[in-house]
């Protein structure tokens, strides 16, 4: 992906044929699908990739247990049929896992093996494993970290892992492949219409030039995530709220609390009746998540304290070692755009909002996606696509997304989970290593993570910041603040000679990301932590 060349060729298309404003799992799978079945596509996101809510999700590919609680039956069906997808069209990516849910009386036993036995029932063909009662004894030796006072057993079952925001960047990958085109750090300042009224294009301003540009389309769609309404606005001219934030943290800790990285560990019901995961990802513990209604939206958004107490309380529950804030070595903070139906207005709460997704059109053409979740992204994208096709008068065309393998597909197992995350590419970045063996050069002692892969992001993935490598194309700032703040002078050393920029960028590429890492931390003090010019230096590390 070559962000320049896609700028120059932008006026070269007098008229596309979708257009799609958003880079999250929702607006990359409309373009994957509109590109590959033939439509000239064209997405613009207004940060990086998957910036927002698309890269801080659990990391999971599941069907829902707690929406089968909950009596969403079509939903838990259809996740556990397009997770089969996920796992068969990405293979590099996504992966299954087993999870335990530790019981502690006859009662749960019986409860939650007739409610998994449900759940693979509902999988049919797609299931990826069979659930099983375990005795106390089989428990403590698979999940070691449990809690052994009153346990009784467990129920085993299985569900899929991914890497949400290395899947985004795939997909922005796989649009590509299929003739389509992406871009990052664009804008939309405007809807353009005809003189009936109808939406016609676009109107967007390249952040890093300040350059404008008004596209034509025959059909725009509007796949924001929690900023659809600024998009309405647009449009409408006027307020109207068609989503409810609900804002989901997650903490991050050290391997040990599990005792393994075969295994995941689902608590059935935490104090507010919702279930907490704990879940092994890339030999680190991520605990989550929360459900608390928001009513202000940012790309950064910062957890609560009462989210970060809910969290440790509820997993010390269950734990042999009861984690404590200075045990956390990352924080982070998304935000679900839960479509709101009318009867929720009403204070419903976040965790009853379906988690279904919303197609709407409205009166001059601008379709709208909402809701879902990131298993679910490819029906999403189908129905959105094969709705535009009508309201844009498009030549119809079959969606060919369910079996369409994903940019890197690759069922062969490096010798790392990071490499195996590259897919068919690391054949690639390894002859880069073979032509330029002085790019072995690790970026930090403690990750074995290469300059060459850093300029790969660069050159192949259209990365453009320190933050877009270290969040992004590598979860460094997702697993270990601490570290992403260390590496962070190297790799903007890196960028700034690559995308041929200035010392003075390079400067504030570290002070900005710096400012931003510190929120990812956790102090006994409070939630985030201010950091002096000693501390980003590493020369302290107390909490």
């Amino acid at each position: 992906m070559d962000r320049t060349k896609s700028l120059q060729g932008l006026e070269k298309v007098k008229k596309w044929d979708l257009i799609v404003i958003g880079g999250g799992a929702t607006g990359l799978g409309v373009a994957v699908d509109a590109a590959s079945r033939g439509y000239r596509t064209l997405l613009l996101e207004q940060a990086d990739f998957a910036k927002g809510t698309s890269s801080r999700s659990t990391k999971l590919v599941h069907g829902g247990v707690r929406y089968l609680e909950q009596g969403n039956v079509r939903l838990v069906r259809e996740a556990l049929f397009e997770r089969g997808h996920i796992l068969r069209n990405a293979p590099h990516l996504a992966k299954r896992l087993a999870f335990i849910i530790p019981v502690y009386s006859l009662w749960e036993s019986l409860k939650y093996t007739i409610g998994l036995k449900l759940y693979d029932l509902m999988a049919g063909g797609q299931r990826i494993g069979k659930s099983v009662f375990l005795r106390k004894d089989k428990v403590i030796e698979t999940l070691p970290g449990v809690k052994t006072a009153k346990l009784k057993g467990g129920v085993l079952y299985f569900d899929g892992q991914f890497d949400d925001a290395r899947m985004a960047i795939n997909l922005a990958q796989t649009c590509e492949d299929h003739g389509g085109t992406v871009l990052n750090y664009c804008l939309v300042t405007a809807l353009l219409k005809d003189e009936a009224g109808k939406v016609s294009g676009v109107q967007f301003i390249d952040q890093e030039s300040g350059s404008r540009y008004q596209l034509q389309a025959s059909v725009v769609v509007n796949a924001t995530g929690v900023f659809v309404d600024e998009i309405h606005r647009m449009d409408s001219g006027k307020e109207q709220r068609t989503i409810q934030p609900s804002q989901g943290i997650h903490l991050v800790l050290p391997p040990d609390f599990l005792e393994t990285t075969l295994c995941a560990l689902m608590i059935p019901r935490t104090d507010d009746g919702r279930v907490l995961f704990l879940v092994p990802w890339h030999d680190h513990l991520l605990m989550g998540t929360t459900d608390t209604p928001i009513d202000e939206h940012t790309l950064e958004p910062r957890a609560l304290e009462e989210e970060i107490s809910f969290i440790l309380r509820n997993a010390g529950k269950y734990l042999k070692k009861a984690p404590g804030r200075s045990d956390v070595l990352s924080i982070f903070a998304g935000l679900r755009p839960l479509a709101l139906p009318d009867s929720s207005k009403g204070g419903k709460a976040t965790k009853d909002i379906s988690r279904n997704h919303s197609l709407q059109v409205s009166s001059s053409g601008l379709i709208t996606i909402t809701g879902g979740k990131w298993t679910t992204y490819r029906r999403m994208a189908k129905d959105t696509v094969d709705r535009a096709i009508v309201v844009g008068g498009l030549t119809p065309a079959d969606c060919v997304t369910a079996d369409m393998k994903i940019h890197g597909w690759s069922i062969s197992k490096e010798v790392t989970e990071r490499w195996t995350m590259y897919g068919s590419d690391a054949a690639e970045i390894r002859a880069m290593l073979m032509n330029h063996p002085d790019w072995s050069e690790q970026i930090d002692d403690q990750w074995d993570i290469t300059r060459a892969e850093v300029l790969w992001s660069v050159k192949m993935e259209m990365a453009r910041t320190v933050e877009d490598i270290l969040s992004r194309r590598f979860r460094i700032l997702f697993l270990d603040a601490r570290a992403a703040i260390r590496m962070a002078p190297k790799v903007a050393r890196i960028l700034s000679e690559e995308l041929s920029q200035n010392e003075q960028w390079e400067q504030h590429q570290v002070a900005s990301f710096t400012e931003l890492a510190t929120e990812y931390l956790l102090t006994e003090e409070g939630t985030f932590k201010d950091f002096s010019d000693k501390n980003v230096n590493g020369k302290t590390t107390s909490n």
